[in-house]
């Protein structure tokens, strides 16, 4: 019988071909007549899926949930450096002292970036892997959530026996008569009715489900989570916070020009350059700032007999742009409290802090003097022991060459103590007793020399450069302990005087346009979570029998999904309804 080419009944007719010329199975050697096996066919994209296959790898064990936990407790670990060490970013001067300290060690920690956890490279890394790690971990999830709830409730299975909850019985009714019984009693269940030809057991079935809202809480936690998390590192990138000290008008009365200055001077959100300190997001340059003034017209601060503070309260005037050029006495008047802040726009103006600015007097033989108020570093939380300097320049005319001029400044070191007690042997030492201002002293050293004004050097706000002590320019001349209103003359003929003091507020100013999508993000994960928690997913099935024209058995099961708990006694209700059982009796 012949052949057709390719028809698989006998062997290909045409010449010249064989498997080889195909690329597969095996040919023949023409020069020895044996047979060889064929070269595979070289595969296209060979490469590309060597070079995706460790890609697609890397993402699953990133996205996997193991390595979520091993990132979280990862952070949580990384964190404890910066709360056991100082942090450049809340006092670069704690920083110095601890690396003036501690030699080596703290050089080593330095590198390491201890003192810098939450800006280091290493602390960012984890951060950002484990956020890739939680995104790509809850958007497939979030997808699953979405598909389970608009899945429509399974075919019951044929044996409704071996589910955990069962039941069955007959009812002296058709089957018709049943059948819009159980429809009317789950019409608030999602439901399906199967007919007996594509049931699994031939008969008629329904499967209902209900908790489908619980689906809907998981998806809404789960998105909500993924947009707090976008949105706190959105926040970071466009965010600012500035620090800034503003003397008040409470405390000491004195007539002075350069304290009631000093006093008197409003804050303006105008300029970076107006905050004692500024942290900011990378995109921020110091431009499009929110313009607004606030003055700090007083400070109280009520304290427990322990000297415990209860409350801080600050009563200050602001302005929008619009009302700058207006008078003060004309701007709105708010009282600040502790985490009741003054909102401006998308900023928030928080009062944090409070502490004490003395008031010194410098007096030279010439009668000139010059009044200072500088804000001092309050070193005990408690009762506000106070830490500071001051730099005096000597009146103009005094000395003709500028040179002999700088090494005449005077300059004060020392304590302060809002309600002063002098202990010691000597009963020289100063100490505070209340944090309250009710009698007010310092402490303090008095030096002559070249205190670092006008030099274009940066100084210290609360302490003198150590190393112009050490090199002689600056000589001290004096110690001495003065209470409000006491003075010293120094043996030059200069008279130091000690007026009293005023307190200063702290406060920060912050600014985050998406703190409202955070709240809301955080809204929608909870109430999502408290959903997914509360609802139940259950399932029921029922199937019917025909007995006879005017009995049918109904036979019953459930399945809770999740949590039994209160399921009994809803399956128990209906399966009492469509057989007419009647009520258990209450024991």
């Amino acid at each position: 019988m012949a052949t057709t080419p390719g028809d698989g009944n006998g062997a290909d007719s045409t010449p010249g071909t064989s498997d080889a010329d195909t690329g597969t199975g095996t040919g023949t050697d023409t020069a020895t007549g044996t047979a060889t096996a064929a070269k595979p066919a070289k595969r296209r994209g060979t490469t590309g899926a060597r070079l995706m296959r460790p890609l697609r790898a890397a993402w699953r064990w990133l996205t996997s949930m193991r390595t979520a936990l091993i990132l979280l407790f990862l952070l949580a670990f990384a964190a404890i450096p910066g709360a056991l060490l100082p942090q450049r970013q809340l006092s670069e001067d704690k920083v110095d002292e601890y690396l003036a300290n501690n030699g080596r060690m703290a050089q080593i920690f330095d590198t390491l970036q201890l003192f810098d956890v939450f800006s280091s490279v290493w602390f960012t890394a984890i951060y950002v892997l484990l956020f890739a790690s939680l995104v790509g971990c809850i958007l497939p999830r979030s997808w699953e959530h979405w598909k389970a709830m608009r899945t429509p409730p399974a075919k019951a299975p044929r044996n409704l026996a071996r589910l955990p909850m069962n039941d069955e019985g007959e009812v002296d009714k058709p089957l018709d008569e049943v059948r819009a019984d159980v429809s009317r009693r789950l019409k608030k269940w999602h439901l399906t009715e199967t007919p007996a030809e594509e049931d699994r057991a031939g008969a008629v079935s329904f499967s209902a489900e209900r908790g489908y809202l619980r689906e809907f809480g998981n998806l809404v936690f789960h998105l909500g989570l993924v947009a707090l998390l976008v949105t706190v590192a959105a926040g970071r990138l466009f965010y600012y916070e500035g620090q800034v000290i503003i003397l008040t008008g409470t405390g000491t009365e004195v007539e002075s020009q350069e304290v009631d200055d000093a006093v008197s001077t409003p804050f303006c959100n105008t300029a970076a350059a107006n905050f004692d300190s500024l942290r900011a997001g990378n995109t921020f340059d110091g431009t499009g700032l929110n313009p607004f003034c606030v003055q700090v017209e007083d400070f109280v601060a009520d304290y427990l007999p322990n000297g415990q503070a209860e409350m801080f309260t600050s009563n200050i005037r602001w302005t929008d742009e619009e009302g700058m050029r207006d008078p003060v006495e004309e701007w709105n008047e708010q009282t600040l409290r502790v985490n009741h802040p003054l909102r401006v726009g998308d900023d928030r103006v928080y009062l944090q802090g409070h502490g004490f600015a003395p008031i010194i007097k410098v007096t030279w033989p010439n009668g000139e003097s010059r009044t200072s108020i500088v804000q001092w570093r309050p070193d005990d939380p408690t009762f506000f022991l106070s830490s500071g300097a001051m730099r005096f320049d000597p009146p103009v005319g005094m000395y003709s060459d500028l040179y002999e001029r700088r090494q005449n400044q005077i300059a004060v070191e020392g304590l302060f103590a809002p309600t002063a007690e002098f202990t010691g042997d000597t009963g020289q030492l100063l100490t505070s007793v209340y944090p309250a201002m009710q009698d007010p002293a310092v402490a303090i050293d008095v030096y002559r020399g070249d205190a670092g004004l006008d030099t274009g050097v940066g100084q210290q706000l609360f302490s003198l450069d150590r190393n112009l002590m050490h090199t002689g320019q600056l000589e001290k001349i004096g110690r001495v302990n003065l209470m409000e209103g006491e003075s010293t003359t120094l043996e030059d003929g200069i008279e130091v005087e000690f007026l009293g003091a005023k307190e200063f507020v702290n406060l920060q100013v912050s600014h985050d346009p998406t703190q409202s999508w955070v709240l809301w993000s955080s809204v929608a994960m909870l109430a999502g979570l408290v959903v997914s928690l509360a609802v139940k997913r259950r399932r029921v099935w029922v199937r019917l029998h025909p007995v006879s024209e005017s009995v049918t058995r109904v036979e019953f099961g459930g399945l809770a999904r999740t949590d039994r708990a209160g399921w009994g006694d809803e399956f128990d209700a209906l399966v009492r309804g469509v057989l007419g059982r009647p009520e258990p009796e209450d024991d």
